[in-house]
């Protein structure tokens, strides 16, 4: 893929004084899985983890004619909690607890995988009869140390419970932790942040502090400290107080973080902060031993 940005991953140490307040710009990575494109963020070579965030994928947009559309098979996690958001389109979940949920936008799925579980993610025939699109993010989250053999469980947040603030003109929805004197309902094991603005083309926003914080561009493209933010871009910033951004164009961000939760180790779809515990996912997962989907007990993902 070709960088948009000047630098694919720069290091603003290596810059100019204004980015004294930005540790690191990374760019997507693009993989295009037969017409539905993932950018991926995170983890990557030089970071690996936002806070406790440890996967960062924006899905498409991508545009599915009738009879196609999103047929992910049964497939395990453990050490995580996936957090599903979605902008257009609707992504049907099941998972080995039973659960069966539609996710549409501006809801929040939160599944915690803890000690092991499974999921598919397809969509209702409802869906896939007509033409569609489908666009969001998908993020996981890595658990504490106490809490990374919890046992599995799944929550689902409608829209209408994911609490809305205006800060100066700007709209922010806080889907995960506090701030700007909000609290969202979404369940946390750590301290964490996750938030979505609009911002008009000239309009400003200061970011709420915490330890560890990455703004993601999903439309438009942003200014901070005489720093450009591209499309796509992800922006990682150091604990300064009063960071401002501000939009160049009509954009639309995703900024999350928090405190980090230490080192983890990542394989696949397993995260732990013991090797020997991905070792043990995988042979359990090899050898059958994770819970089926009920309603999906056919098909899965093998081990690759």
């Amino acid at each position: 893929m070709s960088n948009t940005l000047t630098a694919a991953e720069q290091n603003c140490d290596a810059l100019t004084s204004h980015c004294e307040a930005i540790e690191l710009i990374l760019a997507p990575r693009k993989t295009d899985l037969g017409g539905f494109s993932v950018r991926r963020l995170l983890p990557t070579a030089k970071r690996k983890m936002v806070g406790p965030w440890i996967f960062f994928d924006e899905m498409g947009p991508a545009e599915f004619p009738a009879g196609q559309g999103i047929n992910v098979r049964p497939h395990p996690h453990i050490g995580i909690a996936t957090v599903t958001y979605l902008f257009t389109g609707e992504i049907l979940h099941r998972d080995s607890l039973g659960s069966l949920q539609a996710i549409r936008p501006g809801d929040i799925n939160l599944m915690v995988t803890g000690r092991g579980m499974v999921h598919s993610e397809r969509e209702r025939p409802e869906v896939t009869a007509k033409d569609h699109t489908l666009h969001g993010l998908q993020l996981w989250l890595a658990l504490p140390a106490e809490h990374e053999e919890t046992e599995p469980a799944f929550h689902h947040y409608p829209a209408a419970e994911v609490p809305s603030v205006d800060v100066d003109g700007v709209p922010v929805r806080i889907m995960m932790g506090s701030a700007y004197g909000a609290t969202s309902p979404v369940r946390v094991f750590s301290e964490t942040l996750y938030l979505e603005a609009h911002l008009n083309k000239g309009q400003s926003l200061t970011l709420p502090e915490t330890e560890e914080r990455g703004l993601y561009v999903a439309k438009g493209a942003l200014m901070a400290q005489d720093t450009a933010l591209p499309l796509h871009s992800m922006t990682v910033f150091a604990p300064h107080p009063g960071i401002t951004v501000t939009a160049t164009e009509d954009s639309r961000i995703a900024l999350i973080g928090g405190a980090s939760v230490g080192p983890r180790f990542i394989e696949w779809n397993f995260v732990s902060s013991r090797k020997e515990r991905i070792e043990q996912a995988k042979n359990d997962w090899r050898d059958g031993r994770f819970a089926k989907v009920p309603g999906d007990e056919e098909e899965f993902i093998p081990l690759p």
